[in-house]
């Protein structure tokens, strides 16, 4: 697995991570899909309502902020390569978490997800926001060991 990185300027902050599976996209997808498994292989997912579909707002509680929930809503959905979680308003503030799934020659999955922080307000809110390198980092070494157990 890569480390999770962090890259920011001014108005944007992006947090990043990818790691190989041993797997088919289909079956990394299927997990990645199913909300009320989640907290099953996801130590960094608390839990998540809703479906994960295109068009779809989601509820999702995280251990990193106990008492808060989320509500993305499903802005991008192409089954076994990529999804979109948006949740905001731009220009404000706007976050975009995305999910993509690259089949490798070898038989492998490249797993690849960023989030993508970004408005005026940014440099506002930027210091009271948590380091998600981390979290990142459990999220895809949660889904490795899943998919591949």
């Amino acid at each position: 697995m890569t480390a999770a990185t962090r890259n920011e300027s001014t108005f944007r902050l992006e947090y990043a991570v990818a790691v190989s599976i041993r797997a088919r996209p289909e079956d990394i997808w299927a997990r990645l899909t199913n909300a009320a498994a989640f907290p099953s292989w996801n130590s960094t997912v608390t839990s998540i309502e809703g479906e994960i579909a295109q068009g779809q707002r989601l509820k999702i509680r995280v251990p990193l902020a106990p008492g808060r929930t989320f509500k993305p809503r499903v802005t991008s959905f192409e089954p076994s390569k990529r999804m979109v979680w948006s949740d905001g308003m731009a220009p404000m503030f706007k976050g975009e978490r995305t999910f993509v799934l690259t089949p490798r020659a070898d038989g492998t999955t490249e797993f690849a997800m960023s989030e993508v922080f970004a408005g005026l307000m940014l440099p506002m809110i930027k210091g009271s926001l948590p380091d998600f390198r981390p979290a990142f980092e459990q999220y895809a070494t949660d889904l490795k060991r899943a998919c591949e157990a």
